[in-house]
């Protein structure tokens, strides 16, 4: 290397004094590194040395002198990297001669970022024309002096020292032509915000919007495209409407409406909320009950009816009525005291959940009921010996004589008492008359009789009624006398 002899000559001149001054080895300046001729000068000085005889070059292992590093040599620099392609290209404007576009910064710019090129081709060609002779730093750029009528496919490049990145072209072709009214959707006040329906209600949104030619209109739901058997789209050159005749809670979500002319296009979106009655709290129960009051805790629904739950309804029913009476409304926590509840009653309670739409039609019911005992007051009945009504059979009124006329029915009456009911037997001269169908025996509530049907004058005599029970017997008697008719004789007339 060229480098590599300069110090060689310099300890050849270096040793030459030395010889002739051995007693002062003083240092040579021209050795300092901060002295070294440049590198062409080393060059140059080269060709003498090589000439130079052999015993010059000789004394120079006599003295060990610095050598000194060559220089090295300067790194590279890194080669160029071409940045990331432009992003988000689209339609900025356009008329009848010229295109306006916007673009944004590539995300990575690489070894710097000089500028854009805009380049263009007619559909159905593959002859891309630079629109720009020079780069540009803007990210807006019009191209000019197109013919009317044209469809051109458009795209955008980034340049710096690396080269050209990868073009981002617009995902369809332009048409150069006059856009009178740009889309613009005028979506009404109350439709900016939730709209909120009931659940078998009508939907029938009404969207205006302007947009000339004549605009392409198309609905999403959540991304979607419309279930056209559930939601119906009219449209019209003024409007859109979107109508479901019976909105259901799966209605629910996020609408969005595309207007567009060519590359121009306007959105809006509609949050459509179809809510219902909540369904009960999931569980209640009855925490504890002390002197007039009871703690219930309860969990929220599982089904809020798609809204949030605004409140509580808790209710309570004395055991002995069944009756409901509310006892909290529109109550946010999910437990509660209720108080002022009577003494000595059970109660049973019951929770309704609540959200905008109303109460849910049923309720969470307590399994435990709640006994208010009575405090400071205890009854005690007194006591009382219960009264014995056990007795023996009594007549309370006694038979009395008769006279009967043979065949007329005749009654003997009389009443007994006794505890148990004592059992009645009828006699006749001492003989037990039993089950005879002549005679008829009654006993009711304690008076009994004996009918004696058409008697003759055989049936007369004396009567006996015989009670008796567990705890003794009793008998009362009559006389009875029959009669015979005296028919007196025609003789006895005269």
């Amino acid at each position: 290397m060229p480098a590599k002899p300069a110090p060689i000559k310099k300890s050849a001149k270096k040793a030459a004094p030395k010889e002739e001054k051995p007693a002062d080895p003083a240092p040579v300046p021209e050795a300092t590194p901060a002295e070294a001729p440049p590198a062409e000068a080393a060059v140059a000085e080269t060709a003498p040395a090589a000439e130079a005889p052999a015993p010059e070059a000789a004394p120079a292992p006599t003295e060990a002198a610095p050598v000194e590093e060559p220089p090295k040599a300067p790194t590279p620099p890194p080669p160029a990297v071409p940045t990331s392609a432009p992003q988000n290209l689209s339609v900025d404007d356009v008329n009848d001669i010229s295109v306006a576009l916007k673009w944004r910064s590539p995300e990575n710019i690489g070894s710097g970022l000089d500028g854009y090129t805009m380049e263009y081709c007619k559909e159905g060609t593959s002859e891309w024309v630079v629109a720009n002779k020079e780069l540009i730093t803007s990210n807006r750029f019009v191209i000019s002096g197109l013919t009317s009528g044209d469809l051109l496919n458009i795209r955008v490049v980034a340049v710096n020292a690396g080269g050209r990145s990868e073009a981002v072209a617009l995902a369809q072709p332009v048409t150069v032509r006059e856009i009178v009214d740009r889309p613009k959707i005028r979506l009404p006040r109350a439709l900016r915000s939730r709209c909120v329906k009931h659940v078998g209600e009508q939907i029938n949104l009404v969207i205006p919007f302007i947009g000339k030619p004549k605009p392409v209109i198309s609905w999403t739901k959540d991304g979607q495209p419309l279930d056209t058997k559930v939601v119906n789209i009219r449209n019209s050159d003024k409007d859109s409407i979107l109508f479901i005749r019976k909105s259901e809670r799966e209605d629910s979500g996020s609408y969005e409406m595309t207007v567009k002319v060519d590359n121009f296009e306007d959105k809006a979106s509609i949050i459509i909320q179809i809510v219902d009655l909540p369904g009960p709290p999931a569980s209640v129960k009855l925490v504890d009950s002390w002197g007039f009051n009871a703690a219930l805790e309860w969990t929220p629904p599982k089904d809020n009816g798609n809204t949030e739950i605004t409140g509580y309804t808790i209710q309570k029913a004395d055991k002995k009525t069944g009756e409901w009476f509310t006892v909290l409304e529109h109550f946010h926590r999910l437990n509660a005291t209720v108080s002022d509840l009577v003494m000595g009653n059970t109660y049973t309670f019951r929770v309704f959940a609540e959200n905008k739409v109303g109460r849910s039609e049923t309720a969470a019911v307590t399994k435990n009921a709640a006994h208010i005992q009575k405090t400071g007051i205890v009854y005690k009945p007194l006591e009382y010996k219960e009264h014995d009504f056990s007795e023996a059979p009594k007549f309370t009124a006694p038979l009395s004589d008769r006279a009967a006329t043979v065949g007329y029915s005749t009654k003997l009456l009389c009443a007994v008492r006794g505890s148990p009911k004592p059992k009645i037997e009828w006699l006749k001269n001492q003989m037990l008359i039993g089950d005879d169908p002549k005679y008829r025996q009654i006993n009711n509530q304690g008076v009994c009789s004996l009918e004696i049907r058409k008697p003759s004058s055989f049936d007369g005599g004396i009567y006996t009624c015989r009670a008796k029970n567990a705890l003794g017997e009793a008998t009362v008697a009559c006389k009875l006398e029959v009669k015979q008719v005296i028919i007196p004789d025609e003789k006895d007339k005269k």
